[in-house]
């Protein structure tokens, strides 16, 4: 697929303001637009990415524009808060805990999509799906390091001074994945708290949007960095010297965490039924295919099996890594105190 470098949300929001500013507040029924907030990593920089033929194929189909509007999960949830009493977006993807923190402020509408009976990442109450699943990881230099490290403490050796970066936790899903998996990894908040205080000594410092590690990473102008592995596999095929790889705890084994790309309908949406179908299409059979063969990432259907190469790859690259499930009700509830601690023990 070759999929993103994730575009900087900034330029994005200048191209989609004189949009949204026109179908603002809108309710129209019979209006041919829908309106995507969406965390980055699902759109190719060159339109080979997943969402840029799932939204080709269904405004082919259905005669209905998709206006598309990107940036860090936090910062999409943000501004789908702040839009509030006058909603902009039909359709907000987020990763987690972003989507979970979306459901309890109200910002989304239950809608069960067609094919979602098949979907296990779901919230009970029916206000989102997940439509792309995805794994939490790192990437490193193949170039300049050979292979990859292997564990956390691995980062803290000098040789990675000034060379190491990672997404802002609060701000970017894959940032906050950082805090989640070295709470997990490394016994607890205060230890995970301890280690990335002590990682500052190599951290060139925050980022608001992973996307944009990859390329230093492949450049060498980092030897590593955080990501997740559908945007990094896609990300791969332009990028030659960009490895994956998962850190290990102190017991040497390497870990991840799913952290699926999940889709809800925006309360007061003003295109609610053109939301409606947009959240169908991304779960029929073709979209899903696609996934792998040309997001590089896992279908969310689990009555879709993909056999495509990347499908196999990725199976591939998952294997002998443990997947863990984080407490997301907990981090939800904690998740602002958890950011305050991080930018406390870093200084950030």
């Amino acid at each position: 697929m070759p999929r993103n470098t994730r575009k900087a949300a900034a330029a994005l929001t200048v191209l989609a303001a004189p949009l949204l500013s026109a179908c603002g507040g809108s309710s129209s029924a019979d209006a041919k637009v829908v309106t995507v907030y969406s965390a980055d990593g699902l759109k190719g920089e060159n339109g080979d990415g997943w969402y840029d033929r799932v939204f080709k194929d269904f405004e082919k189909q259905t005669g209905i524009k998709v206006e598309y509007v990107e940036g860090g999960s936090g910062e999409m949830v943000q501004r789908a808060v702040r839009e509030k009493s006058n909603p902009q977006a039909d359709v907000l993807v987020t990763l987690p805990p972003f989507i979970q923190q979306a459901d309890g402020r109200g910002l989304l509408q239950k809608y069960a999509p067609k094919g979602s009976d098949q979907v296990t990442g779901k919230a009970a109450d029916g206000t989102w799906t997940t439509v792309v699943d995805n794994y939490f990881g790192f990437v490193y230099d193949k170039k300049d390091l050979r292979q990859a490290p292997r564990s956390w403490q691995d980062l803290l050796d000098a040789k990675f001074k000034n060379r190491i970066q990672y997404s802002t936790p609060g701000v970017a899903g894959d940032g906050t994945a950082v805090l989640i998996k070295a709470m997990h990894d490394l016994g607890g908040k205060e230890q995970a708290l301890d280690y990335l205080k002590k990682l500052q000594a190599n951290n060139v410092g925050p980022s608001a949007s992973t996307g944009k590690l990859a390329p230093k990473v492949d450049k060498g102008e980092l030897l590593a960095a955080n990501g997740d592995v559908q945007m990094n596999y896609a990300q791969s095929k332009t990028m030659p010297h960009l490895g994956i790889w998962f850190p290990a705890g102190p017991d040497g084994k390497p870990t991840t965490f799913a952290l699926p790309y999940a889709a809800g309908l925006v309360t007061k949406a003003p295109h609610s039924a053109n939301g409606r179908k947009l959240l169908d299409f991304m779960l029929t059979e073709q979209a899903q295919r696609q996934v792998s063969a040309i997001g590089g990432g896992f279908g969310a259907r689990k009555d879709i099996k993909a056999t495509d190469a990347n499908a196999t790859a990725l199976t591939g690259l998952m294997n002998g890594v443990e997947v863990f499930q984080p407490d997301w009700a907990d981090i939800e509830k904690n998740l602002t105190q958890y950011v305050e601690d991080w930018k406390t023990a870093t200084g950030n």
